[in-house]
């Protein structure tokens, strides 16, 4: 670049040469004063004039005294803004060799400015989305170490701990081989999935993308990717899925016992379901009764499938059972055991106990909290169940003494009659009907009667054994079944319920008319099978035979006739 610019010293700028000078550049060209005012310009130097005025913000007429005074050219860039469009010149001052005028010749860079200024947003906006879209980017070299790293590090480490390292020194052990093809790869990788140590030494897992560096040759040169961390995820994804292994799980026990329509196996199906869902060796399954003394649960097992601990033991675990709803976990011998209380509004009424072999591992989590879920509806379960229990008690018993009412004796005695037919042994039947029962309740009022008739119950309960039974027909009338009795057996007994009728002195409506009983009894002999009608109208018969006779006796029926032998 000239030091000077050689003009014509007869001119006076605004022709000849300079002039011509000025008018042939391509860029912005003006002759300036000595105050630094623009004397004269091309088309494209317009916009120097206002750039160079007095009044501009942009110091250039100063620059242009400075240029004459020191005789040296002068480069500056500044910046225009035309209808808010901002743009920038570089403009090129050199002094002419009158000493009284400055040459500026501009070259108009707003191109370039905005070319370097859209590359580096676009290296910004690129930098911010991988930023976005990965927890840290790597390239690795033809070693196969790391020769680059985010700033930020990952995994715990910072970036300088990691540049240098091979990558997979940092994988899970069973992550190696895969490991080492992301970062060694030769073609592009997407969304490989690997598990990596923290350096803390917990895992993580990421999603890795990865492409080849290849030199101009072909050769291998590296590889360099970006890694995202979903651990969370994953652990969500994990969490997610138990739960719904869990509900699936609990959906099937619970719609396998409640699809049962026996009650009373209710809790075996649901300790089937529940051992074969959870893979256990054994499931037992309890009720509590609240027991009358110490107010304590008393358990007893109504559900059971597999072979787990005994009954000794799982009473010991029971024990242990407290009100925190918490399960419990104990080791029985060769068994670990989780146990937990079934409840029903807040009351305990039951436990659900898993036996599980110690050489199978501990529980789970997802163990406990199926448990406790599964407990719940046990819980439920237990209460329904013993709803349906007392409504069959109720609907079979009577109401004032608690025996077996007409109906239930009769459905029974048609179960056992059926039996009686492939047995060999006999059985009896005792009708047993009040004498002046009326005078009692017309005497003493039907409360005084309603005694009478609970010592009566407790006559023939406290002269009958468990597999015999007891029933109140209806009214001052009872029914009694002795299972297996011969005809001597029945007489003695029926002569025992007589003996006890002193008790019965202090409901007498009047000494003529004393309370007392009248007893018929027909025996069921195995060699002339008679049904169960006839059995019948042979007791009523002898119990009438008894009360017309005398009261406070008994009768025995004469046998069934033979009709052509037993039956086959």
């Amino acid at each position: 670049m000239p030091k000077s610019m050689d003009f014509d010293a007869n001119r006076d700028g605004t022709n000849g040469i300079g002039l011509a000078i000025i008018l042939t550049h391509p860029g912005p060209a003006a002759i300036l004063n000595a105050d630094g005012r623009v004397l004269t310009c091309n088309r494209r130097g317009e916009i120097l004039r206002d750039l160079f005025s007095p009044d501009s913000s942009t110091g250039l007429s100063g620059i242009a005294r400075t240029t004459l005074e020191n005789g040296a050219p002068v480069t500056k860039a500044v910046e225009i803004r035309q209808e808010n469009q901002v743009g920038s010149l570089d403009l090129t001052l050199l002094p002419v060799n009158d000493g009284r005028r400055v040459a500026v010749i501009g070259r108009d860079t707003s191109l370039e400015l905005n070319l370097r200024t859209a590359l580096a947003d676009s290296r910004q906006r690129y930098k911010d989305f991988v930023d976005l879209s990965s927890d840290f980017t790597w390239e690795t070299g033809t070693e196969g170490r790391f020769v680059f790293v985010s700033p930020t590090g990952a995994l715990g480490y910072e970036a300088r701990e990691l540049v240098g390292a091979e990558p997979w020194s940092m994988m899970d052990a069973k992550e190696v081989q895969s490991g080492a093809k992301v970062f060694q790869t030769t073609v592009r990788v997407k969304d490989a999935e690997i598990w990596a140590r923290r350096k803390d030494g917990s895992l993580a897992c990421l999603v890795t993308s990865a492409m080849p560096i290849m030199g101009q040759e072909g050769q291998w040169n590296g590889a360099r990717g970006v890694c995202h961390d979903v651990t969370e995820q994953r652990e969500r994804d994990k969490a997610l899925n138990r739960a719904r292994n869990r509900e699936r799980i609990l959906t099937h026990v619970v719609r396998t016992f409640r699809d049962e329509m026996d009650p009373s196996n209710m809790l075996n199906v649901a300790a089937e379901a529940l051992t074969r869902g959870l893979g256990t060796e054994a499931c037992h399954i309890y009720r509590a009764n609240l027991a009358e003394e110490s107010g304590q649960a008393e358990f007893v097992r109504r559900g059971s499938f597999g072979l787990g601990g005994g009954e000794e033991e799982a009473l010991e675990v029971l024990d242990g059972l407290d009100s925190s709803g918490l399960p419990q976990e104990t080791e029985a011998g060769k068994w670990r055991v989780l146990a937990a209380a079934a409840r029903y509004r807040r009351q305990i009424n039951g436990a659900v106990l898993l036996w599980r072999s110690t050489d199978r591992g501990d529980w789970t989590d997802d163990d406990r909290l199926l448990i406790m879920d599964i407990a719940n509806q046990i819980g439920i379960a237990n209460e329904q169940i013993g709803q349906h229990e007392r409504i069959i008690t109720m609907s079979r018993t009577d109401s004032l003494t608690g025996l077996l009412n007409r109906r239930a004796f009769f459905d029974d005695m048609e179960r056992r009659h059926k039996r009686l037919e492939r047995s060999p042994q006999p059985s009896a039947l005792l009708y047993v009907d009040l004498d002046n029962f009326k005078r009692v309740n017309d005497s003493h009022g039907h409360l005084r009667g309603d005694e009478a008739l609970l010592v009566i119950k407790d006559i023939l309960v406290n002269h009958t054994r468990p597999t015999d039974m007891v029933a109140r027909l209806g009214g001052d009338e009872f029914a009694v079944w002795l299972e297996g009795a011969n005809e001597a057996v029945a007489a003695t007994k029926a002569q025992d319920f007589l003996d006890s009728g002193n008790r019965l002195r202090c409901f007498d409506g009047d000494p003529d008319h004393p309370l007392s009983m009248s007893i018929g009894l027909a025996v069921y002999d195995p060699a002339t099978p008679e049904s169960l009608e006839a059995l019948t109208a042979r007791a009523d018969a002898a119990m009438y035979e008894a009360k017309h006779g005398g009261k406070s006796h008994f009768r025995v029926a004469p046998a069934a006739a033979r009709q052509g032998g037993p039956s086959p």
